[in-house]
């Protein structure tokens, strides 16, 4: 929880800016901040106002809910070429309680897959070289049943209808309410 009276103890030398902090979790400044806001990362401030992070609540951070963290929740694959729109999907899933894993092509996708098989797939249709489809195709001839919920932003009458034909569990369009997609993957997947 953050305590905006409270000032960070200037003689440990483990105390990380907002900057330094972001780098060190591997997310924008604007998400650590939010983490922070909802409690979810102790902050302390400068008198100036500053936030400060300390190295061990960010590694406990980490171990809790982190890529690999030992405590996560069911593991999401989400693949997306675009690198912004992963980012936005992971911070909120793993806010939901999911461990979440990215890939920006289907052929990373598929080499995590193997790697550590997911409970939930959240599959871009639109990607350049293989697309979210042939993606679908491949993942069920090589790993079965692995539920995959579709989204794009080439939305048409029949987009949903075709990705149940495929054999997805849902369809969402783009641009979508965060919240939508976590209430589908809810619903496949409790977390």
């Amino acid at each position: 929880m953050t305590f905006p009276g409270r000032r960070a103890p200037t003689g440990e030398p483990d105390w990380l800016t907002l900057g330094q902090a972001a780098k060190f979790l591997g997310v924008a400044q604007s998400t650590i901040r939010k983490w922070s806001d909802q409690g979810r990362v102790p902050a302390f401030y400068t008198p100036g106002g500053h936030r400060r992070y300390r190295r061990r609540d960010l590694e406990t951070f980490l171990d809790r809910s982190g890529p690999g963290g030992r405590s996560g929740g069911p593991l999401v694959l989400v693949v997306d070429d675009d690198e912004r729109l992963r980012e936005f999907m992971r911070v909120n899933l793993e806010m939901e309680g999911y461990s979440v894993r990215e890939a920006s092509s289907a052929e990373e996708a598929l080499e995590a897959i193997e790697d550590q098989a997911p409970e939930l797939v959240l599959l871009d249709v639109v990607m350049p070289g293989v697309d979210g489809w042939q993606m679908l195709q491949r993942m069920q001839e090589r790993h079965g049943s692995i539920p995959v919920i579709m989204f794009s932003g080439q939305v048409d009458a029949t987009s949903a209808a075709d990705a149940e034909q495929r054999g997805a569990r849902g369809f969402v369009g783009k641009p979508f309410d965060p919240q939508q997609l976590i209430e589908r993957a809810k619903q496949l997947v409790p977390a």
